[in-house]
């Protein structure tokens, strides 16, 4: 049986990498100039970090449940939070072309 705890620490792993994932996101596809180089990147180095915040998360500090294996693990606090990241900043920010900045901030 799962305690409310476990499940409630698996929230927070599923919930710190989401937003990870979707910050992560927006600053690579704001720095970077091309698509290509923006795909790379995202489908790179933002597992990466996942992986890295999920090892952090429920290793020492010991969050979240037992989920029985390396794969569910990789599916529940991994590709899970990558994918509402990713999609969180793709369909529901607005691309970084049309964000308008003040004329202080803009290179020349």
């Amino acid at each position: 049986m799962v305690s409310v705890a476990d499940l409630v620490g698996l929230a927070v792993v599923v919930g710190v990498n989401a937003a990870i994932a979707a910050l992560a996101t927006r600053f690579i596809r704001v720095r970077l100039d091309t698509q290509w180089g923006v795909a790379l990147y995202i489908a790179l180095l933002v597992p990466a970090a996942l992986f890295v915040t999920t090892l952090i998360a429920t290793g020492p500090v010991g969050l979240g449940p037992d989920l029985g294996g390396a794969t569910a693990v990789l599916g529940v606090a991994v590709a899970l939070p990558f994918a509402l990241g990713v999609a969180f900043d793709y369909f529901w920010m607005p691309a970084p072309e049309e964000v308008e900045l003040p004329d202080t901030l803009r290179e020349s």
